[in-house]
C-alpha cells in the first residue's frame, strides 16, 4: 500500500532539530539507524562516488570519545573547566553518530563542491528517516570535528569528520509547529538576460 503523499509531506514539514536537552531515551535501535543510513545513500550521488558513511558510538566508547574531546580542548589552551564541557559534550543525545566524508579531487566530471552536496543531502534523508520512524535528531559542528586527533580517531587515509548527528526520543511536549513563511525569493522563475 502507498502512503498518501500529503500526509508524508505533512511530517516532513513537521520536522524539527532536536537538541540534547530535548532528546531523551529510548534511543533508535540498530535496525532503526540502518534503515536510515541505506535511505542516506538515495542522496543524488553522481557517478556512485558515495562521499558519506557513517559511524555509530555506542554508549561504551562515550567516555573514550570524551578523552579526545579533552585533549582536542587541551590542545586548544582550554582551561580546566573547558576540558571538562568538552568531556562531556561526548555524552550529549541518547545517540551519536559521526558523518565522515570522503572528498575527491581526482574526479573531473564531479567537483568537491558536488560531492558535498550529495554528503549533505544523504545527512538530510538520514534526519528525515529518523523523523518518520519516530526519533528526533540534530546536527552538531564544532571545532572536535575538524580537529587532527579526532579525525584520525575515526577516518580512514582520504577523509574527514564532516560533522556529529544525535539523535533519540523527543523528550517533554512537542515543539510546535514551525509559524515562520518561506521568503518570497524561495523560488523565482528565470528570465533569459537581455542581449
Amino acid at each position: 500500500m502507498t502512503a498518501d503523499p500529503q500526509h508524508l509531506l505533512a511530517a516532513l514539514r513537521a520536522r524539527r532539530s532536536l537538541g540534547p536537552r530535548g532528546l531523551a531515551d529510548p534511543a533508535p535501535p540498530p535496525e532503526v539507524l540502518q534503515q536510515a543510513a541505506e535511505l542516506a545513500l538515495r542522496a543524488p550521488d553522481h557517478l556512485a562516488l558515495r562521499p558519506v558513511r557513517f559511524v555509530h558510538v555506542g554508549r561504551d566508547e562515550r567516555t573514550a570519545l570524551g578523552e579526545l574531546f579533552a585533549r582536542v580542548a587541551l590542545d586548544q589552551g582550554r582551561d580546566a573547566e573547558g576540558v571538562a564541557i568538552a568531556r562531556e559534550r561526548a555524552l550529549t543525545g541518547p545517540t551519536l553518530l559521526a558523518v565522515v566524508a570522503r572528498i575527491r579531487d581526482d574526479v573531473p566530471d564531479v567537483p568537491p563542491h558536488e560531492q558535498w552536496l550529495t554528503v549533505g543531502a544523504a545527512v538530510m534523508n538520514l534526519l528525515h528517516a529518523l523523523h518518520l520512524q519516530g526519533y528526533g535528531a540534530k546536527v552538531l559542528g564544532g571545532s572536535p570535528a575538524r580537529h587532527e586527533i579526532v579525525r584520525r580517531a575515526f577516518c580512514h587515509a582520504g577523509e574527514q569528520l564532516a560533522c556529529w548527528v544525535i539523535a533519540g526520543t523527543a523528550a517533554g511536549d512537542p515543539l510546535p509547529p514551525a509559524t515562520e513563511r518561506p521568503p518570497r525569493d524561495l523560488l523565482t522563475d528565470w528570465t533569459p538576460p537581455a542581449d
